[in-house]
């Protein structure tokens, strides 16, 4: 247990560095100047601060003020010869958990900080908890993720290599465009559900090989919805963002896509990023149905189409470093045992 004593007078430091060796497991790093102190503090994570009040350059509730901003919860015991109740509450507002005066009692000291840290090590055992529960939480909506989009592949002649490609699309285009790492992974996880929708579009539409008439297609286009209130009826923020997405990306940037004819900045960034991704991945997927456009044709129509159909600034990010498309092209391909022309 790391134990941070911090005074600007050496007799103090030595006479609490020779009560804390007396604890067991612990160690004292000792410090007089609490500029330095504070950013040791900061940079190692301690199991318990006691700090002298009065101080130069920095003192006692200034210090805790600041390391209170990067450690909300641990331990911080103030030795003081300051009796003023005034004092104590305000110390107590900043982050003091508990106080000393001067002289210190021996006793009291140890005693106060084996509780103080007997108090951390359960917090910190119950913080790792919560963590185990949050990730195991995490990996099941991913399972319920991955489920799902394997259910809509069961029943799309598209095979399961598509939903990976397309989903790596996006967050390659999401990367460029510079959104955080959590916005990226998150775009990753939630692509994959796009079209899940289609489990409501019924088979002599979705596997019909030729043209779709106006009125089939007119269904077709329903599974945007479809796949927004499947998504939707819950309070998963991952599956809501893939609601989202489901719910946009057959949007078109002048406003003549569907489901309801959205247009430019109305339709929300993750949806434009997965129009792109989507429709790259589809031209130049070989289908029951379709033979294989080239990269180099699907992507003249991509780049026709920027401001159309789709969000310039996507497009282009999606042509930026191009040769790492082409490598996640060449990871996920196609097994051809895979495609299938009649529904599981």
């Amino acid at each position: 247990m790391k134990i941070v004593i911090i005074d600007d007078v050496q007799m103090n430091v030595t006479l609490l560095k020779h009560l804390v060796l007396k604890l067991p497991d612990s160690q004292a790093i000792c410090f007089t100047n609490p500029v330095l102190a504070l950013q040791w503090c900061l940079d190692n994570d301690p199991d318990l601060v006691v700090v002298d009040f009065m101080m130069p350059e920095l003192s006692g509730t200034e210090l805790t003020q600041r390391f209170r901003a990067r450690y909300p919860d641990t331990p911080v015991l103030m030795v003081t010869a300051n009796h003023e109740m005034e004092l104590r509450h305000q110390a107590l507002e900043i982050g003091v958990t508990d106080f000393l005066n001067k002289p210190i009692n021996n006793t009291e000291f140890l005693a106060r900080a084996k509780n103080m840290l007997a108090l951390n090590k359960s917090h910190k055992h119950l913080a790792a908890e919560v963590r185990q529960a949050t990730a195991k939480l995490v990996e099941q909506e991913r399972e319920t993720i991955f489920c799902l989009a394997k259910a809509a592949e069961y029943r799309d002649p598209e095979t399961g290599a598509h939903i990976l490609r397309m989903a790596h699309y996006s967050k390659h285009i999401a990367s460029v465009l510079g959104l955080p790492q959590d916005q990226q992974d998150l775009l990753l996880q939630a692509a994959p559900m796009h079209d899940i929708g289609k489990v409501g579009t019924p088979d002599m539409i979705l596997l019909k090989p030729g043209k779709l008439t106006p009125e089939e297609f007119a269904v077709m286009k329903l599974h945007a919805v479809i796949g927004y209130e499947v998504l939707n009826a819950n309070s998963s923020h991952l599956l809501k963002v893939a609601a989202e997405i489901a719910h946009t990306h057959h949007e078109k940037f002048d406003g003549s896509g569907y489901p309801r004819g959205l247009k430019g900045q109305d339709i929300p960034l993750f949806g434009r990023i997965v129009a792109v991704a989507d429709v790259f991945d589809a031209l130049t997927s070989e289908r029951p149905y379709k033979k294989a456009w080239s990269v180099e044709d699907a992507a003249n129509l991509i780049k026709k189409e920027a401001g159309s159909h789709f969000d310039p600034a996507c497009v282009n990010a999606f042509f930026t470093d191009f040769d790492h498309v082409l490598a996640i092209k060449q990871q996920f391909m196609d097994d051809p045992n895979e495609q299938r022309n009649d529904p599981v």
